[in-house]
């Protein structure tokens, strides 16, 4: 009879977890869909099928280290005022699923990303792209 008993009350306790209780993350679980998206977003007007005329004539595209010693690609030689500079890097993040900052005429992007990057800047109007 007490075996009886032990079964009945350990499924009450599944029960209770699969519903949250004494599980301190069931309540975030519902803000899941909140949360930014970790997958690249490639918007059709951050990047073009046909690239838009008169962009940048040539862009340097280099794998540095920054001061912590993680990996950091280098867009340099785009030639555009600061407020492009922002529009352009808030571009990539969003294709890259990355972070980076504006650092003077410099585009500088957390990551190795030297491969996915030409494609996204011939698409964006960069009529050649050198990695240097």
């Amino acid at each position: 009879m007490t075996k009886q008993k032990d079964k009945h009350s350990s499924g009450q306790q599944q029960d209770s977890k699969a519903k949250g209780f004494n599980n301190p993350f069931a309540r975030l679980e519902g803000l899941r869909d909140t949360l930014p998206s970790t997958k690249p977003q490639l918007r059709r007007e951050d990047f073009p099928d046909t690239p838009p005329p008169g962009g940048p004539e040539r862009t340097v595209v280099r794998l540095e280290t920054d001061r912590a010693g993680k990996e950091v690609t280098v867009v340099e030689g785009l030639g555009l005022p600061a407020t492009e500079l922002q529009e352009w890097l808030q571009a990539l993040q969003r294709a890259l699923a990355c972070t980076g900052t504006v650092e003077g005429e410099r585009l500088v992007l957390k990551g190795d990303h030297r491969f996915k990057l030409p494609d996204l800047l011939l698409r964006r109007g960069v009529q050649r792209v050198v990695h240097g």
